[in-house]
Protein backbone atom coordinates (compact mmCIF):
# COMPACT_ATOMS: atom_id res chain seq x y z
CA UNK A 1 0.00 0.00 0.00
CA UNK A 2 2.83 2.23 0.87
CA UNK A 3 4.80 1.44 -2.22
CA UNK A 4 1.83 2.27 -4.33
CA UNK A 5 1.07 5.77 -2.85
CA UNK A 6 4.74 6.33 -3.06
CA UNK A 7 4.55 5.35 -7.14
CA UNK A 8 1.45 7.91 -6.88
CA UNK A 9 3.34 10.41 -5.76
CA UNK A 10 6.34 10.56 -7.72
CA UNK A 11 4.20 10.47 -11.02
CA UNK A 12 2.55 13.09 -10.41
CA UNK A 13 5.54 15.15 -9.04
CA UNK A 14 7.09 14.24 -12.32
CA UNK A 15 4.09 15.31 -14.52
CA UNK A 16 3.91 18.23 -12.64
CA UNK A 17 7.53 19.09 -14.10
CA UNK A 18 6.54 17.57 -17.20
CA UNK A 19 3.51 20.58 -17.09
CA UNK A 20 5.39 23.25 -15.92
CA UNK A 21 8.40 23.03 -18.17
CA UNK A 22 7.01 25.25 -20.92
CA UNK A 23 8.81 28.23 -22.61
CA UNK A 24 8.24 31.72 -21.97
CA UNK A 25 9.69 34.69 -23.66
CA UNK A 26 9.31 38.21 -23.18
CA UNK A 27 10.15 41.21 -24.95
CA UNK A 28 11.86 44.12 -22.99
CA UNK A 29 13.68 47.26 -23.81
CA UNK A 30 17.84 47.12 -24.38
CA UNK A 31 17.86 49.27 -21.74
CA UNK A 32 16.60 46.84 -19.15
CA UNK A 33 19.16 45.59 -17.25
CA UNK A 34 18.85 41.61 -17.39
CA UNK A 35 21.30 39.97 -14.61
CA UNK A 36 20.41 36.08 -14.99
CA UNK A 37 23.69 34.38 -14.62
CA UNK A 38 26.11 37.08 -12.75
CA UNK A 39 27.99 36.51 -15.54
CA UNK A 40 29.27 39.60 -17.52
CA UNK A 41 26.56 40.26 -19.63
CA UNK A 42 25.39 43.54 -22.08
CA UNK A 43 24.10 45.95 -19.16
CA UNK A 44 28.07 45.46 -17.86
CA UNK A 45 29.44 45.88 -21.35
CA UNK A 46 27.43 49.36 -22.13
CA UNK A 47 27.36 50.98 -18.60
CA UNK A 48 31.24 50.05 -18.36
CA UNK A 49 31.90 52.21 -21.77
CA UNK A 50 29.91 54.64 -21.46
CA UNK A 51 31.69 55.40 -18.04
CA UNK A 52 35.08 54.95 -19.03
CA UNK A 53 34.69 56.79 -22.15
CA UNK A 54 33.48 59.79 -20.48
CA UNK A 55 36.05 59.74 -17.79
CA UNK A 56 38.57 59.55 -20.53
CA UNK A 57 37.16 62.03 -22.54
CA UNK A 58 36.70 64.61 -19.55
CA UNK A 59 41.11 64.58 -18.96
CA UNK A 60 43.38 67.23 -19.81
CA UNK A 61 45.07 64.92 -22.61
CA UNK A 62 42.59 65.81 -25.22
CA UNK A 63 42.11 69.54 -24.50
CA UNK A 64 46.01 69.80 -24.64
CA UNK A 65 45.92 68.02 -27.97
CA UNK A 66 43.36 70.37 -29.68
CA UNK A 67 45.45 73.44 -28.29
CA UNK A 68 48.66 72.11 -30.09
CA UNK A 69 47.42 70.70 -33.18
CA UNK A 70 43.93 72.79 -33.72
CA UNK A 71 42.13 70.01 -33.96
CA UNK A 72 40.41 67.03 -32.25
CA UNK A 73 43.10 64.08 -31.38
CA UNK A 74 42.60 60.74 -34.14
CA UNK A 75 41.91 57.79 -31.97
CA UNK A 76 41.36 54.35 -32.62
CA UNK A 77 40.33 51.75 -30.15
CA UNK A 78 43.59 48.37 -30.16
CA UNK A 79 43.39 45.16 -28.34
CA UNK A 80 40.94 44.52 -25.38
CA UNK A 81 42.91 41.12 -23.18
CA UNK A 82 39.92 39.04 -21.67
CA UNK A 83 41.69 37.48 -19.05
CA UNK A 84 38.74 36.58 -17.12
CA UNK A 85 37.94 33.46 -15.96
CA UNK A 86 34.39 33.51 -17.85
CA UNK A 87 34.03 33.39 -21.88
CA UNK A 88 33.48 37.32 -22.71
CA UNK A 89 32.41 38.40 -26.02
CA UNK A 90 35.28 41.26 -26.06
CA UNK A 91 34.37 42.64 -29.51
CA UNK A 92 30.96 43.50 -27.93
CA UNK A 93 32.98 45.36 -25.69
CA UNK A 94 35.22 46.80 -28.19
CA UNK A 95 32.32 48.26 -30.30
CA UNK A 96 30.56 49.80 -26.91
CA UNK A 97 33.86 51.62 -26.55
CA UNK A 98 33.85 52.83 -30.75
CA UNK A 99 30.45 53.87 -30.32
CA UNK A 100 31.00 56.09 -27.50
CA UNK A 101 34.01 57.84 -28.39
CA UNK A 102 32.89 58.34 -31.88
CA UNK A 103 29.13 59.76 -30.44
CA UNK A 104 30.82 62.02 -28.01
CA UNK A 105 32.15 64.89 -30.69
CA UNK A 106 35.65 65.15 -28.48
CA UNK A 107 37.13 62.92 -30.57
CA UNK A 108 37.24 61.83 -34.75
CA UNK A 109 37.81 58.04 -34.48
CA UNK A 110 39.24 55.84 -37.61
CA UNK A 111 38.55 52.23 -38.55
CA UNK A 112 40.35 49.45 -36.76
CA UNK A 113 42.46 46.92 -38.46
CA UNK A 114 40.23 44.46 -39.94
CA UNK A 115 38.19 47.09 -41.55
CA UNK A 116 41.32 48.78 -42.66
CA UNK A 117 41.44 46.08 -44.75
CA UNK A 118 37.82 45.86 -46.38
CA UNK A 119 38.74 49.48 -46.99
CA UNK A 120 41.51 48.77 -49.37
CA UNK A 121 39.93 46.17 -51.09
CA UNK A 122 37.34 47.83 -51.76
CA UNK A 123 39.98 50.97 -52.89
CA UNK A 124 42.05 47.81 -55.34
CA UNK A 125 38.97 47.44 -56.67
CA UNK A 126 37.51 50.41 -57.58
CA UNK A 127 40.87 51.49 -59.39
CA UNK A 128 40.28 48.39 -61.11
CA UNK A 129 36.66 48.59 -62.51
CA UNK A 130 35.49 52.28 -61.12
CA UNK A 131 35.40 55.74 -63.07
CA UNK A 132 38.68 57.91 -62.68
CA UNK A 133 36.90 60.84 -61.65
CA UNK A 134 34.91 58.59 -58.28
CA UNK A 135 38.39 56.32 -57.85
CA UNK A 136 39.64 56.76 -54.45
CA UNK A 137 43.42 56.49 -54.13
CA UNK A 138 45.64 54.80 -51.72
CA UNK A 139 47.87 57.14 -49.16
CA UNK A 140 45.34 59.54 -47.95
CA UNK A 141 44.33 57.57 -44.86
CA UNK A 142 43.91 59.24 -41.48
CA UNK A 143 46.49 57.90 -38.86
CA UNK A 144 45.43 57.94 -35.24
CA UNK A 145 47.04 59.71 -32.86
CA UNK A 146 45.83 57.78 -29.75
CA UNK A 147 44.66 54.10 -29.44
CA UNK A 148 43.19 52.89 -26.75
CA UNK A 149 43.87 49.31 -25.26
CA UNK A 150 43.33 47.35 -21.97
CA UNK A 151 42.43 44.25 -20.23
CA UNK A 152 39.14 42.80 -18.35
CA UNK A 153 40.44 40.87 -15.70
CA UNK A 154 37.77 38.63 -12.49
CA UNK A 155 38.57 37.00 -9.14
CA UNK A 156 36.30 34.88 -8.13
CA UNK A 157 35.43 33.86 -4.75
CA UNK A 158 32.71 30.62 -3.85
CA UNK A 159 31.86 29.16 -0.76
CA UNK A 160 28.35 27.39 0.37
CA UNK A 161 26.23 27.91 -2.72
CA UNK A 162 27.01 31.58 -2.97
CA UNK A 163 29.86 33.15 -5.65
CA UNK A 164 31.87 36.47 -5.24
CA UNK A 165 32.61 37.89 -8.92
CA UNK A 166 34.96 40.67 -8.70
CA UNK A 167 35.72 42.21 -12.21
CA UNK A 168 38.05 44.72 -13.10
CA UNK A 169 38.05 46.56 -16.29
CA UNK A 170 41.39 48.24 -17.25
CA UNK A 171 42.18 50.74 -20.03
CA UNK A 172 44.39 53.14 -21.30
CA UNK A 173 44.80 55.84 -24.03
CA UNK A 174 48.40 55.82 -25.69
CA UNK A 175 50.31 58.58 -27.48
CA UNK A 176 51.13 56.42 -30.55
CA UNK A 177 54.18 59.07 -31.56
CA UNK A 178 55.66 57.77 -28.68
CA UNK A 179 54.11 55.48 -26.52
CA UNK A 180 53.10 57.80 -23.61
CA UNK A 181 50.32 56.81 -21.83
CA UNK A 182 48.22 59.67 -21.72
CA UNK A 183 44.88 58.19 -19.65
CA UNK A 184 44.59 55.17 -17.07
CA UNK A 185 41.12 54.45 -16.43
CA UNK A 186 40.00 51.63 -13.89
CA UNK A 187 36.05 50.45 -13.49
CA UNK A 188 35.41 47.68 -10.72
CA UNK A 189 32.07 45.53 -10.65
CA UNK A 190 31.55 43.42 -7.74
CA UNK A 191 28.59 40.98 -8.07
CA UNK A 192 27.03 38.32 -5.90
CA UNK A 193 25.51 35.36 -6.73
CA UNK A 194 23.42 33.27 -4.38
CA UNK A 195 21.67 29.61 -5.64
CA UNK A 196 18.35 28.49 -3.56
CA UNK A 197 18.62 25.31 -2.54
CA UNK A 198 15.30 22.92 -2.96
CA UNK A 199 14.09 21.98 -0.01
CA UNK A 200 11.57 19.18 0.54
Amino acid sequence: MFRKSLVWILTGIALTGIVSCGTTVSRVGTETVTDLSGRWNDTDSRLVAEEMVKDSLNRPWVDSFLKKAGKEPTVIVGTVVNRSHEHINVQTFVNDLQRELTNSGRVSFVAGKGEREEIRAERLEQAQNSADETVKGPGKEIGADYMMIGTINTILDEAEGTKAVFYQVDLEMVDMANNKKVWLGQKKIKKIISKSRVKF
